[in-house]
């Protein structure tokens, strides 16, 4: 089951080309503070990217070493398919490259990927697992992630970040062992939202973990409320109430 499928009428549309990459841009800038909001930095650690929708071969990306609670939207670079910064003036993330890069060739149907070092995603990750199906949330991730089981240091090389894009498969997120957490989809907004419900889905197993045994939701449950809170357009429209949120508490990013 892949979450990155049907129908998409339910996404904006656009007059010209350049009003859906400023569209990209705000969403990405956006989901950067968030990031930082929700304590997902990690030194310069972290990368989400978006397609570009005229350039498919490029991304727009965070410069490297910037904060992501001091992102705005003129601060973000656009990267080819060669490492290239072809729009700002500021370094891309090697890590990010080699990863995103390798991801969006991959799968030719995601419009943007991320990653941190997220605390909780990163402790479940040391178990080397996939989520079980414990909450209503979590059933969002039921048979629709992966697990890329090694873990090879910091991932610099193209050919590492071809292998995670294989462990992604036709996923809508990968746990990378010992790493972290990996979303991707058809928005920046599904695949943010997906990074942060997947980061407190791996807070509430380890918690419940902790405390005893948790009651799995059955199979066919589990399956329908995917349907209902794991589909694109669930993922889509979570996202909306915390962008509203940001730009509201935080403009300038929109600089």
């Amino acid at each position: 089951m892949t979450a990155l499928v049907g129908d998409l009428a339910f996404l904006p549309k656009f007059d010209s080309v350049e009003e859906e990459r400023l569209h990209r841009k705000h969403r990405l800038a956006a989901s950067f503070r968030l990031f930082g909001k929700f304590g997902f930095d990690e030194g310069v650690a972290g990368h989400i990217t978006v397609r570009d929708p005229e350039h498919l071969d490029r991304f727009w990306v965070n410069p490297f070493g910037m904060n992501f609670k001091h992102i705005r939207v003129s601060d973000l670079i656009c990267v080819d398919h060669t490492g290239e910064v072809v729009e700002g003036d500021a370094m891309v993330n090697r890590a990010a490259f080699a990863i995103h890069s390798q991801v969006h060739a991959a799968r030719p149907d995601v419009i943007a990927a991320a990653h941190s070092h997220s605390l909780h995603g990163k402790a479940w990750s040391s178990l080397g697992r996939l989520l079980d199906p414990i909450t209503q949330d979590a059933c969002a991730f039921f048979e629709d992630h992966a697990l890329f089981d090694d873990f090879t240091g910091v991932v610099l090389e193209l050919e590492e970040g071809k292998r995670i894009g294989e462990a992604l498969g036709d996923n809508k997120a990968v746990i990378l062992r010992n790493h972290g957490l990996l979303t991707v989809g058809h928005s920046v907004d599904a695949a943010v939202w997906s990074f942060i419900t997947m980061d407190r889905s791996c807070q509430a197993q380890l918690l419940a973990e902790a405390a005893g045994t948790p009651v799995l939701i059955g199979a066919d449950m589990a399956r329908k409320t995917y349907a209902q809170v794991g589909s694109p357009v669930a993922c889509y429209y979570a996202f909306q109430p915390l962008y509203a949120m940001i730009t509201r508490e935080q403009p300038d990013l929109l600089e």
